[in-house]
């Protein structure tokens, strides 16, 4: 079966003082997240889509999402955890303990306040994770990369031609990325924040899906305006 996992955990603190977490925040009418979820309800292929939000905003969530979306079957919520992985683990205990998980089961991960993707990249990272089991959505990286260990001088520039920015979706076989993840330390846990970089580490292909500049995620006043231009221009084409 195909699940989709909507990641609504944060609570926005870069997008500066406001009362809600930023996936709640509005834009064109609606806050973003339902934006997002639409995205997903297009697509039949779903079995489900589990949207993990924080546990004080559970209710807000659920709240919301009847009423502008109504009564979808499809849509469930559940508590996230403390990062971003343990919130996909509990998309997945959620799957598991509703539908059991299979070998060929794959869950499809995406930034709640990622809005703009299209049908798609949505329809690539299925077939990719179906295939392949691991899947990322990149662009090539316009501007050149710097890396700094310090913060303060350059220690490296790496060939700009090899690099990507990393974007949402990223989609996995259910049982392989669960295995990935287990075979973790602590340590590790806290420190591999990314689970396409788990897949990676541990030698397992992650296949790219080309996303769009446009495939943008709202962290920022800045972007927040940009997602506004977005809409109010009507350049997102699906």
């Amino acid at each position: 079966m195909i699940y989709a996992a909507i990641l609504a955990g944060g609570k926005g603190t870069r997008m500066g003082n406001i009362s809600m977490p930023k996936q709640f925040l509005t834009l064109k009418d609606r806050p973003i997240i339902i934006h997002t979820i639409e995205k997903f309800i297009l697509n039949d292929r779903f079995e489900k889509i589990i949207v993990i939000s924080p546990k004080e905003w559970l209710n807000h969530t659920k709240d919301i999402i009847k009423k502008y979306i109504g009564e979808e079957e499809r849509i469930a919520v559940t508590e996230g955890g403390k990062d971003r992985n343990e919130s996909i683990m509990s998309g997945i205990r959620y799957i598991d303990e509703e539908f059991g998980i299979n070998d060929e089961d794959i869950i499809v991960t995406h930034d709640s306040v990622r809005p703009f993707l299209t049908h798609r990249i949505i329809e690539e990272n299925i077939n990719y994770a179906l295939e392949y089991g691991a899947v990322d959505t990149a662009i090539e990286a316009i501007d050149t990369i710097i890396q700094s260990e310090d913060g303060e001088s350059i220690s490296d520039i790496p060939v700009r031609s090899t690099m990507y920015q990393g974007q949402t979706p990223q989609s996995f076989n259910i049982k392989k990325i669960v295995k990935l993840y287990k075979s973790l330390s602590e340590k590790e846990k806290s420190i591999l924040t990314d689970a396409c970089k788990i897949c990676s580490l541990n030698g397992t292909t992650v296949k790219i899906v080309p996303g769009e500049l446009f495939n943008i995620k709202i962290t920022t006043p800045y972007d927040l305006k940009v997602a506004q231009a977005l809409f109010k221009e009507s350049t997102v084409h699906d």
